[in-house]
């Protein structure tokens, strides 16, 4: 059983700190606006922190591929044609030891900058998580400041071959690399004639592309703009290291950690152990991994149980979206958490736009109750569409029982992305990002975001009615999620035995303290009725004695009401108006 609770607030650093309200495809940073780490003041920090929010992660924060020219400090040029959009992909890191120079007011002190960030994090109560993107990084990597005896990706490997152990990356010898046809609206900076464009990009070799490509011409949908890392793992699938014994997938990350200890590893294993530690070291409290099952597991196990070992507490989730691998990931990989997007987000989606019933929610709870905890639930996060834009269901109250469900379902962390409490559409043409996500390319305004944000005093000020009522609902959940041990107790599903409707979902989550009511009506203009009875076994099992008892709703303020014990059976009538999203609480200590 877990104890603790916890909820991620995702934020992509360069923008929500932009006040500039003007719009302008593909427009430049002068144009636009860029937010910095200083726009994440105390009362930024401390609002977020109020919503119900025990971690945040600054997405975007390593140094990537950008445009801007920073020569001047000894940064070196990146070419624009392998650089997606004007302001670069978060995911073609440059520097893994430094920081984006975009978000610091004085480039030449990013990195104190960003401490001075997470000192403030910690101080409003927040722990801070960091990305790393183990799987790939940008076509042209310049370390400029690497710790004393670290060299850069790349730079000790023999090029003339197309694999070697100690490899940082795979060759295509004998080759140079080309970009790929890429579509006139995707046309580097928009079609600007740029002067870095005057002369072709050059790598010869061509290394192969960041999600696997092997052609010296990637294509256009391939991660052109990056390159993959080289694991030790050879061309033909199999293994330059040894395999974790099967009984490894129930010992402690100690037992990990001693494994390895003996072992000599490929050369891109240490540099990310090392990177991992460095900023360990600069308070950074734990990791967001990229692409994780791209990945070998093996090399999981290495990284997260050196990690623990400096900070057992650390918090580590990934991206994996293969099912089948999820067990060996968090059991052999020694992932805290992983992505629930596959089944609960894609089926939570499903159900919002009327493409599947509530009863698929039991189904996914019960073949995940082995690695409940494990699985980090979200309805927004920045490759997704935006819940408030056209394309996912347009009006964001609509996904209020999702959220609901989302959030209370599992004693699993809880992740919102900034904007999408108070509805945030995504719905700019940023560029090389498209409407209906916040693009993660281009410099352009969250506009809602902006609304909260009112110029600096992070009030939500300019916010109407509905905008405000509508983070307050956010509030309420996320707080309640962290405020009461039943949601990290045990679970039962309601609606399989009371037959309940395709748009309506009734769960209990309960521990010795308390029993916790959850009902949600997914439905947009139909009222539902509905008679609950809670099972005799839920009621001997919390020694719950015959009798009435009134409880409070802690989320939309109904009125209490009548809980009924007979003969060992509760039963609770409820009346669920559209979008319902309800949730009582009866004290078993008083």
């Amino acid at each position: 059983m877990y104890n603790q609770k916890y909820a991620i607030y995702q934020v992509f650093t360069r923008l929500f700190g932009n006040k500039n309200t003007q719009h302008v495809p593909w427009g430049t940073i002068e144009q636009n606006g860029v937010g910095k780490f200083n726009d994440f003041t105390d009362k930024a920090l401390s609002e977020i922190s109020k919503l119900g929010i025990t971690h945040i992660w600054y997405t975007g924060v390593p140094h990537h591929a950008v445009i801007n020219d920073y020569k001047h400090i000894g940064i070196s040029d990146n070419h624009p044609s392998v650089v997606k959009g004007r302001a670069g992909s978060p995911y073609a890191v440059k520097d893994y030891y430094s920081v984006n120079p975009d978000l610091a007011e004085n480039p030449e002190r990013r990195v104190e900058e960003f401490e001075s960030l997470i000192k403030r994090s910690h101080n409003n109560g927040l722990k801070v998580i960091l990305d790393i993107v183990p799987n790939h990084v940008a076509r042209h990597y310049q370390g400029l400041n690497n710790p004393e005896g670290v060299s850069d990706f790349g730079a000790q490997d023999d090029t003339t071959l197309e694999y070697h152990r100690n490899n940082n990356f795979y060759y295509i010898p004998n080759s140079s690399f080309e970009l790929p046809d890429i579509a006139p609206a995707f046309t580097p900076l928009g079609g600007e004639q740029h002067p870095n464009l005057r002369s072709p990009f050059i790598e010869t070799p061509a290394k192969w592309t960041g999600n696997g490509s092997r052609l010296d011409k990637p294509n256009f949908d391939d991660w052109y703009e990056t390159v993959k890392i080289n694991y030790g793992v050879r061309p033909d699938g199999s293994k330059d290291f040894p395999e974790l014994p099967s009984d490894y997938a129930q010992r402690n990350y100690m037992d990990h950690f001693r494994f390895w200890e003996s072992v000599d590893v490929p050369s891109s294993w240490v540099k990310f152990r090392d990177i991992a530690l460095f900023w360990l070291e600069k308070g950074v409290d734990g990791f967001r991994y990229d692409m994780a099952e791209m990945v070998p597991v093996e090399f999981w196990s290495y990284l997260n149980s050196s990690i623990k070992m400096e900070n057992q507490d650390a918090f580590l989730m990934a991206e994996v979206y293969q099912p089948d691998l999820y067990r060996d990931y968090i059991h052999l990989g020694k992932m805290d958490y992983l992505y629930d997007k596959v089944d609960l987000y894609d089926g939570l989606k499903d159900i919002m736009q009327g493409k599947a019933s509530t009863a698929i929610i039991p189904d996914i709870q019960h073949q995940m109750m082995d690695i409940e905890h494990h699985m980090l639930h979200f309805l927004d996060n920045h490759d997704e569409q935006r819940i408030a834009s056209p394309e996912f269901v347009g009006n964001p109250h609509i996904a209020k029982p999702a959220m609901l469900v989302s959030a209370l379902l599992s004693s699993s962390p809880t992740m919102i992305y900034f904007g999408q409490e108070v509805g945030e559409p995504g719905a700019e043409d940023a560029g090389f990002g498209q409407p209906s996500r916040t693009s993660i390319f281009d410099y352009i305004r969250v506009p809602q975001h902006q609304k909260w944000m009112n110029h600096g005093a992070f009030d939500g000020g300019l916010l109407n009615d509905n905008e405000k009522q509508l983070r307050h609902f956010y509030q309420k959940v996320m707080n309640f999620s962290l405020e009461h041990s039943s949601i990290t107790g045990d679970y039962q599903d309601l609606h399989q035995s009371n037959n309940l409707s395709d748009s309506v979902y009734a769960f209990l989550r309960y521990d010795n303290q308390e029993l916790t009511i959850v009902a949600a009506n997914f439905s947009q203009d139909a009222t539902e009725s509905i008679h609950l009875k809670i099972p005799n076994d839920v009621v001997l099992k919390l020694k719950i004695t015959d009798g009435n008892y009134l409880l409070d709703e802690h989320i939309e303020g109904v009125q209490r009401q009548k809980f009924t014990i007979e003969k060992g059976i509760g039963t609770f009538n409820i009346e669920l108006k559209p979008l319902a999203s309800l949730v009582w609480v009866l004290s078993l200590d008083e």
